[in-house]
């Protein structure tokens, strides 16, 4: 297992996959309680009609509010106190002091602005694996019920709403789940396992598997692979909060505009490419990645202490 001088003794990070699980099923509960508590207190509703309330334009405010509070209860803090637990300092072990560069940055953009038709070509994809009748009816009301939660969320009736809608709907989520699913999960997967790969897939399946949504699995599972590639890759959480943040700014931005002209956000929610672009993407996808993984691989032999490569050297049991 890969430790280092700020890690505390007698907590091997296979453990502390397991501690982050045991802490995000705490943070399900804790944040399903505040969040009722929220929204109790804001719109003097009952918690018991609470799902339905939330599709009401009227309870806006609370359902943002909420919307924020939960995934910052849910994701960040039980990455945040698994670190704390292994770790003196659970920000660098998480890789929020990992340093970066402009061009790394840039390559980012490039990569998130590549993944897009990639990932049209996959829901396309995902669209036409067969399911029963009873499943294809399940998933078909769970992706009604998100659809109408991000039409609420994404009701823009100007710029200053704009700007919230990116905070609530881009930067939070991408900040709270870049936390909890590469900086926490995949991160420790990693330093438990020794395989790069390995994690990066489990976590991303995961990533996918706890929006609930079949129609977007694949979608969500390759997104996932990209995040944690640039993760793996670059040791800077900033980074794949920074991709995953740009890749969901996209999609606001896409609702603003529509809304300003007056047509259905449906058509942000749908966008989708012939499959042979997809693969064209991907292609231009991977070269990108492994030019991001050479630059990455310069900036931190250059940023590095010779303290720090030392250390990241040894391995022990």
């Amino acid at each position: 297992m890969h430790y280092d001088m700020d890690s505390r003794p007698g907590i091997s990070y296979k453990a502390g996959f397991f501690i982050l699980l045991a802490l995000f099923g705490a943070g399900l509960i804790i944040g399903s309680l505040v969040s009722g508590g929220i929204w109790v207190a804001m719109t003097g509703k009952g918690i018991l009609s609470m799902q339905k309330d939330m599709m009401d334009l009227a309870y806006l405010s609370a359902i943002r509010t909420v919307q924020l509070v939960s995934t910052f209860l849910i994701f960040f803090v039980p990455a945040w106190l698994a670190s704390l637990i292994l770790s003196k300092r659970p920000m660098k072990l998480m890789g929020f002091q990992m340093a970066f560069n402009g061009k790394q940055i840039a390559l980012v953009v490039l990569i998130m602005l590549a993944a897009l038709p990639m990932v049209g070509g996959l829901g396309k994809l995902n669209e036409l694996i067969p399911l029963p009748a009873a499943m294809e009816k399940i998933f078909k009301n769970l992706e009604d019920t998100y659809t109408e939660q991000v039409k609420v969320l994404s009701h823009i009736r100007g710029f200053g709403d704009y700007l919230i809608s990116l905070l609530i709907m881009a930067i939070a989520p991408a900040a709270f789940e870049e936390t909890f699913f590469r900086g926490g999960m995949q991160n420790l997967l990693q330093r438990g396992t020794g395989n790069k790969w390995l994690s990066i897939i489990i976590t991303s399946i995961l990533f996918s598997a706890i929006h609930f949504s079949w129609y977007g699995f694949i979608v969500r599972f390759a997104l996932g692979v990209v995040l944690g590639s640039i993760y793996a890759y670059s040791g800077s959480l900033w980074l794949s909060i920074w991709a995953h943040a740009l890749n969901n700014a996209i999609v606001v931005t896409q609702l603003y505009l529509l809304s300003r002209q007056g047509k259905p956000i449906d058509y942000a929610m749908k966008d989708s490419y012939p499959i042979w672009v997809g693969i064209i993407a991907m292609g231009l996808l991977i070269a990108l990645i492994s030019y991001f993984k050479k630059v990455s691989d310069q900036v931190r032999i250059s940023k590095k202490s010779t303290l720090d490569q030392s250390l990241d050297e040894k391995w022990l049991a």
